[in-house]
């Protein structure tokens, strides 16, 4: 039986693009404001933060996105598949950038 195709390329491969490149905005995103608001006065809006505790937290928060590939591919390999883990990692996400929205410190922390 014929794999089903989009646009000449296996189906899953558009799964994985999107899920890539909606990933990838996530993060760039979130790279390029995230210091820039943790640094900002509190009546900008921002938190108010000192440099050196804005890029303590950004440095771990960039180590922990690549360091999570780790146990994330082997859940998604060994436990729950691969469909599952795109699903799963997508609502995480989404879940720790709308919490981020809400006003409150252990929101922000909560949603990193």
């Amino acid at each position: 039986m014929a794999e089903k195709e989009w646009f000449g390329h296996p189906r899953g491969l558009a799964t994985l693009f999107f899920t890539e490149m909606w990933e990838r905005a996530s993060y760039y995103g979130m790279r390029a404001l995230l210091t820039l608001y943790m640094t900002g006065s509190v009546l900008q809006p921002g938190l108010g933060f000192p440099d050196k505790k804005a890029t303590q937290i950004y440095g771990i928060y960039t180590m922990m996105v690549y360091l999570m590939g780790i146990p994330g591919g082997f859940i998604a390999d060994r436990l729950i598949g691969h469909y599952r883990a795109v699903l799963i990692g997508g609502i995480i996400i989404a879940s720790g950038h709308f919490t981020m929205a809400v006003p409150g410190l252990p929101f922000f922390f909560t949603g990193l």
